[in-house]
């Protein structure tokens, strides 16, 4: 018997999170390795001086942090495969097309997007309806569920660096225009989808009551990649003018990704998301106006 158990056989009541403590510790040094079968409730409940209903509760964390597989009430769960690990955020350009394509490889494909703008998700949906188009993924059925500002809001960005714009600014209905047209291509770039390949597809939009400030894209339920907008000043074209304006560069932003798998805290992000963005939906009854 080693010190260590020594000194746990030693105490009369060892709390659960201690036992995991020290069993996520034997993982991390690698005395327990992935594939490996842990001792028994009964063994572990000897070993630590504890009823095996503590060691039930400490097993239980370790579950939910992901550092167990195959737990059933059979036989001792084994200690599980590492979590891929975590990709560094990168722009929303260069990171959110990759994970919709894997997204799209599913058979029932959910999108739920809460933006400024639909540019992002525009762009970055043409790379998996390219893969649909040449045969490499075919999923059944396609919905998405995009959140924007309202039209009739006043926007907390863009605005003029000077005066003020409203509803019916110069900065505004540039934003509008670009909001409607992004949209706009979106839905007939996957409805088409549905009359060349047969794709069950659904593309809905709802007016949002205020600015987001952030980004926050939720795949099948299963991921969530939100990104943080940062503002800049910036001068734009628009209809023989000069907007200077603060705007963001939402192509720049860096999404930060959570995904189900990842752990009980990712998981948890991602659960809570997707409730707090179904409850969203559900409050909003203001379809958007893309014209």
């Amino acid at each position: 018997m080693t010190q260590e158990n020594v000194a746990v056989n030693g105490s009369s009541r060892v709390p659960p999170q201690e036992i995991a403590d020290i069993l996520r510790e034997r993982i991390r040094a690698g005395e327990l390795k992935a594939g490996d079968r842990l001792p028994t409730q009964a063994e572990l409940a000897e070993e630590f001086g504890v009823e095996r209903g503590t060691v039930r509760q400490a097993l239980r964390a370790l579950q939910e942090d992901g550092l167990l597989s195959n737990v059933s009430k059979g036989s001792p769960p084994r200690i599980a495969e590492p979590a891929p690990a975590r990709e560094e955020p990168q722009p929303t350009m260069v990171g959110l097309a990759p994970r919709l394509t894997e997204a799209f490889s599913a058979a029932h494909v959910r999108i739920d997007a809460v933006c400024l703008t639909a540019e992002s998700l525009m762009l970055a949906l043409s790379e998996p309806v390219r893969h649909i188009h040449e045969g490499r993924i075919r999923p059944e059925s396609i919905d998405v569920r995009l959140l924007l500002p309202s039209r009739r809001i006043n926007l907390a960005f863009p605005v003029p660096v000077e005066g003020r714009d409203g509803t019916d600014g110069p900065v505004h209905e540039r934003w509008l225009t670009q909001r409607n047209a992004q949209a706009r291509v979106l839905r007939h770039n996957l409805l088409a989808l549905r009359a060349t390949h047969g794709v069950e597809v659904r593309v809905s939009f709802r007016a949002l009551p205020f600015t987001p400030p952030v980004k926050l894209y939720l795949l099948n339920g299963e991921e969530a990649l939100i990104g943080y907008y940062l503002l800049t000043r910036r001068e734009e074209e628009w209809e023989s003018h000069t907007l200077e304006m603060y705007d963001t560069l939402g192509g720049q932003s860096l999404l930060f990704p959570f995904v189900e798998r990842g752990g009980r805290r990712e998981r948890a992000f991602v659960e809570e998301s997707q409730k707090w963005f179904d409850a969203l939906w559900e409050t909003i009854t203001t379809d958007l106006t893309l014209s």
